[in-house]
């Protein structure tokens, strides 16, 4: 899709979505694609490194501050997901998953929190299992082609690139928080 069309479907979906969003009360995010540009750096030893946007990992202490949980839930392997979420402090996450709705049921359980309160960003295929289980299920602009059609918010960003970031300024702007920090800004340390 042409990027001008593009960002008028994602501010129409946008348009949309707006009384959704201010329901939300947990926000899981897959991994690879979406927190990362999807790209895999193997070592020589065999050990894979993955590269994150710290604007992304503000968006999410920013998150945690508004009262918004937020969990990963991947199917990737364990090791450079884990370090990402202690040092952002999200105290659930889940790396190589192999049914996420499963998954995402097990953590909605264990959160008490049900379908009308949670919201999953995916970028691809198998982010589609979730779809039963979540009030708003968005994508980044650079998703798979089958997600971007199912997604309630295709958003502008990639992922890796400021996709969290823009979900969730939209989720802090539902809720009267974002107009403040844009005012005052973040006093603590970004992520």
């Amino acid at each position: 899709m042409a990027a001008p069309l593009q960002a008028l479907r994602s501010r129409i979906q946008r348009v949309a979505i707006g009384p959704r969003l201010a329901a939300v009360k947990l926000l899981v995010c897959d991994v690879d694609g979406v927190l990362t540009d999807g790209g895999l750096y193997y070592e020589a030893s065999g050990s894979v490194t993955k590269r994150f946007n710290v604007r992304d990992g503000l968006a999410i202490r920013m998150l945690q501050r508004a009262g918004i949980e937020v969990a990963l839930l991947s199917g990737g392997r364990r090791g450079a997901i884990e370090h990402r979420a202690r040092h952002l402090q999200i105290r659930h996450c889940r790396a190589e998953v192999g049914d996420k709705l499963l998954g995402l049921r097990e953590l909605q359980a264990e959160l008490d929190r049900g379908r009308e309160a949670t919201a999953f960003i995916g970028d691809d295929l198998n982010d589609l299992a979730v779809r039963p289980a979540t009030a708003l299920l968005v994508a980044p602009a650079d998703a798979a082609r089958g997600l971007r059609q199912r997604a309630d918010w295709v958003l502008r960003s990639h992922g890796g690139n400021g996709a969290v970031r823009e979900l969730a300024e939209a989720l802090l702007e539902s809720r009267g928080a974002l107009a403040a920090l844009h005012k005052d800004g973040w006093r603590e340390s970004n992520g």
